[in-house]
């Protein structure tokens, strides 16, 4: 069912521990078990299983459930052994695990959405089951009662939730590009703002409580750090990936990020220096070195008797300038941008070496990944993948 594998030692890279395979189609959310070697999957061929792992090295499951319809997301609680998971027909249904986790008890059903379920959320603090679906609306029940507390209509369906238990604060990611901050009250919400920096959609969120920082990953390929306890709208972009960003975790003990995209690659970002701005790129109907005019501006064509140019501009001070005097490419890390960038010839004299030292490491697990999740007291890293498998990495070697 599970083969192990034994881990090699190399410096400085994720060590693949495990593969659980045998699902018969992609395991839309999987989560480790904390404090126990165990897996727990929710699968697009409506299963629901608890891996364990067995003297042999191999994962087992030990519960396999298999639901009504296709299963599309989960939430699971350790301290309650509460697992909530999301259907494909807009319904929640509620398990409780037995403490050796090998029976699963159904609990509640929530009637929660009209189409399929996208994210569900379990706090326990304020024993609220968060959900969001693709009828575009984000709704809150009490875990307790089941009733449903409040609903807030999106403007498009939502791919992305986090939530503060400190502030109260829902973080909502669509398929717009837009993230919304929702203050929830028992019965009622309210709308604190909404910012979009992507010009994809939203497809992961991650919050910091400690540091106040929220990370959005989107189909554009960037990850967007929003400052939100500073207060000062600082928004830092990271530029690592080649494709789709599926996952963003945050390792709080080493100030690290971790990333997935769909083409199977796996970044950590050193959150532990200090970032700057891109800036916003500046508008010019000529070069701003040389004066040249863009193909645009017929005047200045016509009076210098001069062929119109295309514009383009400079990542590091954001001027609109010509292809001849940015024909240069640098990384620029601490502004996120891990791969070569244009910059104008003079911002190309003025990055040092020092200045191209890499923040990031970038690593292959070798399969095109839907999911992450990362389980600090562990440093395991589990990644699921469209070929229907199950990774668990130890990542220690690299979050540290």
């Amino acid at each position: 069912m599970a083969a192990e594998i034994q881990p090699q030692p190399q410096a400085r890279k994720p060590c693949l521990l495990s593969k659980i395979e045998a699902f018969q189609d992609v395991v839309s959310t999987a989560v480790i078990i904390p404090k126990e070697d165990g897996v727990i999957s929710v699968s697009e061929d409506r299963t629901i299983r608890v891996w364990l792992k067995r003297d042999s090295g191999q994962y087992w499951p030990s519960v396999y459930h298999t639901m009504s319809s296709q299963c599309s997301c989960m939430s699971f609680n350790p301290e309650t052994r509460r697992l909530s998971v999301g259907m494909d027909t807009g319904s929640i249904c509620e398990f409780i695990l037995s403490e050796d986790y090998n029976k699963m008890t159904a609990a509640r059903t929530y009637q929660a959405h009209q189409g399929r379920v996208t994210v569900v959320l379990f706090v326990l603090e304020m024993e609220w089951l968060l959900s969001t679906g693709q009828d575009k609306n984000f709704t809150w029940h009490c875990s307790e009662s089941g009733q449903q507390l409040g609903t807030y209509r999106t403007a498009a369906w939502v791919s992305g939730l986090q939530f503060d238990v400190e502030t109260r604060h829902a973080f909502v990611g669509d398929q717009s590009g837009q993230v919304t901050i929702l203050k929830l009250e028992q019965d009622n919400c309210s709308l604190v703002t909404t910012f979009k920096g992507h010009t994809g959609n939203v497809t992961a969120l991650c919050w910091d409580p400690v540091q106040r920082v929220l990370f959005s990953g989107s189909s554009d390929h960037s990850i967007i750090m929003w400052d939100i306890g500073g207060r000062k709208g600082t928004a830092i972009e990271l530029q690592g990936h080649n494709d789709k960003v599926q996952g963003l975790c945050y390792a709080s003990h080493t100030r690290q990020l971790i990333s997935c995209s769909s083409d199977g690659g796996i970044v950590i970002w050193n959150m532990d220096v200090t970032r700057q701005e891109t800036p916003e790129w500046l508008d010019s109907d000529s070069c701003q070195k040389c004066e040249q005019p863009f193909f645009w501006n017929f005047k200045q064509m016509w009076d210098s008797k001069k062929i119109g140019l295309r514009q383009h501009h400079c990542r590091k001070c954001g001027q609109a300038v010509c292809g001849k005097c940015s024909s240069k490419r640098s990384t620029i890390p601490l502004m996120g941008f891990e791969f070569e960038v244009r910059v104008c010839d003079s911002c190309h004299e003025s990055i040092t070496d020092e200045d191209r030292a890499p923040t990031a490491t970038f690593h292959d697990s070798k399969h095109s990944i839907v999911y992450m999740h990362y389980e600090p007291t562990t440093g395991n890293l589990l990644t699921s993948g469209t070929d229907k498998v199950i990774k668990l990495w130890d990542m220690t070697p690299v979050v540290s």
